[in-house]
């Protein structure tokens, strides 16, 4: 996400030099480069002008510590700014959800068609009740799209929530109130409504909406916006908080794009706090937002905190730290570890998943990657190693060249692709070892060599 702008920041980081104070001059050259970035982003031009008066009025003057460049004490005060932008002067807890009423907590979800307000719906769906426990309902009053309804059937069941079938012939205000009293006399702690959207504002989707939000007094309103919308998003945030009183945002397809500017526009324009943003279109896609932590990303300082929230939702902590006793009573890395390793990478979102979230050094180190043929190589490595004995796998050496054209038979590959993972495996031993001894930047240039288009 807005990768123009941490480029443009550490490239004018190194040029402002060896000065005690930030002054107009010294200034005014990364103020333009931030103000480009912002505007190339798709990022709207009040906010720009608003972000970029705060950064100067608060830059100027400012004193430079002995241990910081004048480049980097800027980027502190922009990166403070552009926590602020996204929320972060709104406190940390006005980005939760509310269930301070009396169950079933109504989330009424709004938005534009196409912008994944359905998807969206069964990712929140499995988040609550994975993260918060909660027993969920969800319901659907698009009764002009039967497969929307359809659709959000399909998720609720993969997200693990239940399903409210509505009578299309009802209107959706009908539908939203029968919904309602099942889920108050079956107990659930929280339901979910999905609304009609359209390709573009009209009149009559503005009185459906608020008619709904009349009828369920929601706890939560929740604007769903797409992130690719770029400057189209102000005029539909600004609409959508003109019907209804939003109490948050949700941005979806983060990581489809480049620019990213509705990040920055829409919580300025709406005055509501970014509430969760859409990461991929899995279910397990939908990340809380965290303003200070996604400034750091812009910035290039990486998402460490994400990655180990990440680690620690996914990661199997008993079998990782069998792992580390068994290496430093001099245990062996062997197959069994490798397709471990393989397996926990392939649960925390594979190697583009981690590396969006390293900072910007370790990103540049990995920029030829081609992670999708590299998450399709993991993939056929673990085919490989399924076809080997379990003493294959507790004794690598073991594997000659019969035993490999019976272990490439098995898997459905040639030779060649059995002697590449077992090259693979070698400099995966070297990593774990260089773990112990020379920390993540020796880890990071071992990996560079590990997979497919990694060079």
């Amino acid at each position: 996400m807005l990768d123009n702008l941490t480029q443009r920041l550490a490239k004018v980081v190194k040029t402002i030099r060896g000065e005690a104070r930030l002054t107009e001059a010294n200034t005014a050259e990364m103020l333009r480069e931030v103000r480009l970035a912002l505007l190339e982003a798709d990022v709207a031009l009040p906010v720009v002008k608003n972000f970029i008066g705060k950064v100067r009025e608060k830059a100027l003057g400012k004193e430079v510590m002995d241990s910081l460049s004048p480049g980097q004490a800027l980027v502190g005060v922009v990166q403070q700014e552009l926590a602020n932008i996204m929320g972060a002067d709104l406190g940390e807890k006005s980005s939760r959800l509310n269930f301070a009423t009396q169950p079933p907590a109504v989330i009424l979800m709004a938005g534009l068609q196409g912008v994944g307000k359905t998807t969206t719906v069964g990712k929140l769906a499995r988040y609550l009740r994975q993260e918060k426990k909660k027993k969920v309902l969800t319901v659907s009053t698009d009764v002009y799209r039967p497969a929307a309804i359809k659709q959000l059937e399909t998720v609720s069941g993969q997200s693990g929530a239940d399903f409210f079938q509505p009578d299309i012939s009802e209107q959706p205000v009908a539908i939203a109130r029968a919904a309602l009293d099942h889920a108050r006399r079956h107990f659930y702690d929280v339901l979910i409504v999905d609304t009609a959207g359209r390709l573009g504002i009209d009149e009559q989707m503005m009185q459906e909406i608020s008619g709904l939000h009349q009828a369920l007094s929601p706890i939560e309103t929740l604007f769903v916006v797409d992130a690719m919308l770029g400057q189209d998003a102000i005029n539909v945030a600004r609409s959508f908080n003109e019907a209804l009183p939003l109490t948050g945002i949700v941005l979806t397809k983060l990581d489809g794009d480049a620019r990213g500017g509705a990040a920055l526009s829409v919580r300025h324009i709406t005055g509501k706090p970014v509430k969760f943003v859409g990461v991929s279109e899995k279910l397990d896609g939908l990340e809380e937002f965290d303003p200070v932590r996604m400034a750091n990303r812009i910035l290039g300082m990486g998402d460490i905190l994400a990655l180990v929230e990440e680690a620690r939702k996914n990661v199997d902590l008993k079998a990782a730290q069998e792992l580390e006793k068994k290496l430093k009573v001099g245990g062996r890395f062997d197959l069994n570890d490798f397709q471990a390793q393989l397996e926990q990478m392939k649960n925390m979102g594979g190697l583009s998943s981690m590396m969006d979230k390293m900072p910007a050094q370790f990103r540049q180190a990995a920029q030829s990657t081609n992670f999708d043929q590299a998450n399709k190589q993991v993939g056929r490595m673990a085919g490989i190693i399924n076809s080997m004995t379990p003493q294959e796998r507790a004794k690598p050496e073991l594997i000659k060249a019969s035993r490999k054209r019976r272990i490439a038979a098995g898997a459905g590959v040639q030779v060649q692709e059995v002697n590449r993972l077992l090259s693979q495996f070698e400099q995966m031993q070297s990593m774990m070892k260089k773990m112990k001894n020379g920390g993540m930047m020796k880890l990071m240039r071992g990996l560079k060599g590990m997979m497919p288009g990694m060079r």
